[in-house]
């Protein structure tokens, strides 16, 4: 059964930092790119940023660009994201998700984790 769990989230102040944590199971990890989308409150879902199965190719969105930075380690099978220069912009639900492939291409992800919880308020 593929399972992703994210994990780090919560509340952080304008400027702060948080580092996002996506633990991979059931699917062999390192054949697979992975990715991050979030949703603010009352709007749709955002794609934030996108690695490849090595992690030798990332992808952002441009309001992320230079803030963001996606990471992965595929000997503990964990996605990571790190966002700094954080704004109340960036309240969300943050979920990670598995691409069919192994390097991103088209926003097609077939599995999702649950999500957690960004809240950047002073």
């Amino acid at each position: 059964e593929v399972q992703l769990v994210e994990s780090g989230g919560g509340l952080v102040q304008p400027g702060g930092s948080l580092r996002l944590s996506c633990a991979a199971s059931g699917f062999a990890v390192d054949d697979y790119a992975l990715t991050w989308v979030r949703q603010a409150p009352g709007k749709g879902l955002e794609w934030v940023s996108a690695i490849s199965s090595n992690g030798g190719k990332t992808y952002y969105a441009e309001s992320m660009e230079g803030r963001f930075t996606i990471s992965r380690d595929n000997a503990r099978n964990t996605l990571y994201l790190q966002m700094n220069s954080l704004t109340s912009e960036d309240t969300a639900v943050y979920y990670c998700a598995k691409i069919p492939t192994s390097d991103f291409s088209v926003y097609e992800f077939d599995y999702w984790g649950q999500g957690t919880q960004v809240a950047v308020s002073s």
